[in-house]
């Protein structure tokens, strides 16, 4: 039998989406967030599938550094690159975090997909999917 928990993280963040067909090409801003979807076909001595702690520590951590408080952005768009990192040279260091493609919310949930389970790999816990919300209404979920 396989257990299954979630563990929700949240972030802010700036993005654009170069090639959208509307005003989504412009700079704007989301109140992130994220499931991160974990299983395991045992528990652990607390009867556990994982401690929530450890999701947020390890994956929230990673979002901390890299997306929060950032600009997410196609490594094309090399003009607001170089604002957003004169910025950071300038004020808080907060760099923005370069995709190979969109900043989109599929994008974004393919990448912290890959990076969730880089994390957790040694828990024991297979991360089967990240669901995450650009908006209340709008999420991309990779598996």
């Amino acid at each position: 039998m396989n257990i299954t928990i979630k563990r929700r993280l949240e972030w802010d963040a700036a993005h654009r989406v170069l090639r959208h067909e509307s005003k989504c090409a412009t700079l704007h801003g989301h109140r992130y967030s994220a499931l991160i979807e974990c299983t395991s076909n045992a528990l652990d001595a607390c009867n556990r599938v994982v401690d929530f702690g450890v999701v947020r520590e390890r994956v929230g951590e990673w979002i901390d550094e890299n997306w929060d408080h950032t600009t997410l952005l196609n490594e094309k768009d090399t003009e607001l690159a170089a604002f957003c990192h004169a910025q950071a040279v300038t004020r808080l260091n907060r760099e923005p975090y370069m995709f190979i493609g969109e900043p989109t919310a599929e994008n974004i949930a393919r990448v912290l997909l890959a990076m969730s389970r880089r994390l957790l790999k040694d828990t024991g816990v297979d991360v089967v999917s990240v669901e995450v919300f650009e908006t209340p209404n709008c999420s991309a979920i990779a598996k």
